[in-house]
């Protein structure tokens, strides 16, 4: 599990680069939340997940692991879709999608602190 997270962190962190120089280029800083929250969710907890799966792989190999690791990698990016278009368009009409992702990065990273406990 721990090589699968540090895969994905990376297509995080390349994203989250190419979209700060975007915003650089086009002097336009609106999207920097989202920026923030790729870096930080995407990025480094995912590498910080692969790490500590790499180094506890039998916390890796459990059901909380891969439950973790699709509600983070299914709300990162609903969240993260959601929160640009509500900045770019001044609309609220995706704020249940922000929400509902939230929640389920929450809920992953519940039980992420559930398997660390448990297992490690």
């Amino acid at each position: 599990m721990g090589a699968k997270y540090f895969k994905i962190s990376v297509v995080y962190f390349v994203i989250a680069i190419i979209l700060g120089i975007v915003m650089g280029i086009i002097g336009n800083f609106d999207l920097t939340p989202v920026h923030a929250h790729l870096n930080l969710l995407g990025w480094v907890s995912m590498a910080l997940f692969g790490a500590i799966y790499h180094f506890y792989p039998q916390a890796g190999e459990t059901k909380l692991a891969k439950t973790h690791f699709w509600l983070h990698n299914i709300g990162v990016p609903f969240m993260q879709g959601g929160l640009a278009y509500m900045v770019l368009t001044d609309s609220e009409s995706l704020m249940v999608v922000v929400i509902v992702s939230s929640l389920a990065i929450v809920l992953g990273g519940i039980l992420f602190l559930v398997n660390v406990f448990k297992n490690i």
